[in-house]
């Protein structure tokens, strides 16, 4: 059996995929709905950690070096409705070992738990739409600016407002 603890701010999604994970017979899951709370319990060596990047109003990424060093998972997997590939970068930067977008398949996340090679399912790339280049590079602004929407706004030379409405919609690779 392997320990696993997600990290997700929707209970509903919690309590479905700690039951489905469960029931497989390989993995025994915690949950907690912020970062607080799992870093309050003792210290332990888990196996994995699927920890949300959007946390209410926290971002899961400032929290990846903290639960790596508190938990020393094998797996620690970022999960997102909102992904780019700046994100994607930082994350990996500070520690996860994968980044995954949602939806996810549940098979695709039990395999990436028990190291399950993906290097033949991976589809072949294609261009990226206008949407998508611009969705990539205001992420990448953003993150530049540590998530500040007033400075991001300013030097991507837009209304803050207009800024906020952009990043309200859902990624571009989803349309």
């Amino acid at each position: 059996m392997h320990n696993l603890i997600l990290i997700d701010d929707d209970n509903a999604f919690l309590t479905v995929l700690q039951r489905r994970l469960q029931q497989t017979g390989f993995f025994t899951v915690t949950t907690y709905t912020n970062v607080n709370d799992a870093l309050a319990e003792p210290s332990s060596i888990t196996h994995g950690i699927l920890l949300d990047m959007m946390l209410g109003g926290e971002s899961g990424l400032d929290s990846i070096v903290a639960l790596n060093s508190h938990y020393q998972p094998t797996h620690l997997i970022m999960l997102t409705g909102y992904a780019s590939i700046a994100t994607t970068v930082e994350a990996m930067r500070r520690g996860a070992t994968d980044y995954i977008t949602k939806p996810v398949g549940f098979q695709e996340l039990v395999q990436r738990f028990q190291n399950v090679s993906h290097a033949w399912n991976v589809p072949p790339a294609k261009p990226m739409s206008p949407a998508q280049v611009e969705w990539e590079h205001i992420h990448r602004v953003l993150l530049n600016h540590n998530g500040n929407i007033s400075a991001t706004a300013e030097a991507l030379g837009m209304h803050r407002r207009s800024l906020q409405r952009k990043l309200q919609k859902f990624s571009p690779s989803k349309n």
